[in-house]
């Protein structure tokens, strides 16, 4: 298949490493300098060559800021056959969007990025395909992520946005907020330096990519939740309430089995 992926970062990078064996693979990217270290595949930094190429399947990995510029950049040169996608962890306005271009297309997001995972072992991780999209598209993405060992689930785009809201949102605004109170210390505890080195990985990531899921319509009912649970334990600690406490930890350690 002929595979066109727009943006050379560290999605678009690893997409075309695992796919330029198989496939006839063109990365697209509008710096030359992101296409230096790129393997066994055409490398392209004007649309024009992308109109020559007619791709069967272009996917989209640029920044989730530029998502739908790069659509629409790209779209007046692909052919009409051409089955378009993107892999953006927020999906808001995606299925209006694609549903006026005309175009098949599959929605995905592989729910796992380079700054934590072990990109040679994802067994433990995890993809979401969009159940609305073309049926040739996501039998391309199930042979794909399953060649990858990710555990593979298939949502609507709502339900996909309601699942980030509680399986990112939450665990990202928990982060924020203890590395906005930190300080240097000179002896760090385990868990202290453990919650740092993830603090310093999310940070690492983009900024916009950081604001997009949080920005998710539905991370505001999550963070509710989290400030519920705040006040009740603040007020525990605050009371010495023994007995609160204990019913407190014996529900949460029920929520993590």
């Amino acid at each position: 298949m002929k595979i066109l992926i727009l943006g050379a970062g560290k999605m678009g990078a690893f997409l075309t490493d695992v796919l330029c064996l198989q496939h006839e693979v063109a990365l697209f990217d509008t710096d030359p300098k992101q296409l230096r270290f790129v393997f066994n595949t055409l490398r392209m930094t004007k649309y024009e060559e992308i109109k020559e190429f007619e791709p069967e399947l272009m996917i989209n990995c640029v920044t989730l800021k530029y998502t739908m510029d790069a659509f629409n950049k790209v779209l007046p040169y692909l052919p009409k056959s051409c089955i378009i996608s993107d892999i953006a962890s927020v999906k808001t306005g995606l299925q209006s969007y694609y549903d006026k271009t005309g175009f098949k297309y599959v929605s995905t997001h592989p729910m796992f990025g380079p700054t934590f995972a072990t990109l040679d072992n994802l067994r433990t991780q995890n993809a979401i395909i969009i159940s609305e999209s073309d049926h040739m598209g996501k039998a391309f993405f199930k042979d794909l992520y399953a060649s990858l060992n990710l555990n593979i689930f298939e949502y609507s785009f709502e339900e996909h946005d309601e699942t980030i809201a509680y399986s990112l949102s939450i665990p990202f605004a928990s982060t924020l907020t203890f590395a906005s109170v930190m300080k240097p210390i000179e002896a760090p505890g385990t868990t202290f330096k453990r919650h740092m080195d993830i603090a310093k990985g999310l940070l690492s990531e983009d900024d916009y990519l950081l604001s997009e899921i949080l920005f998710n319509p539905y991370t505001p009912t999550q963070l509710e939740n989290i400030r519920t649970e705040l006040a009740n334990l603040l007020e525990m600690i605050e009371t010495k309430d023994t007995e609160k406490m204990q019913a407190f930890l014996k529900k949460v350690r029920k929520n993590i089995e």
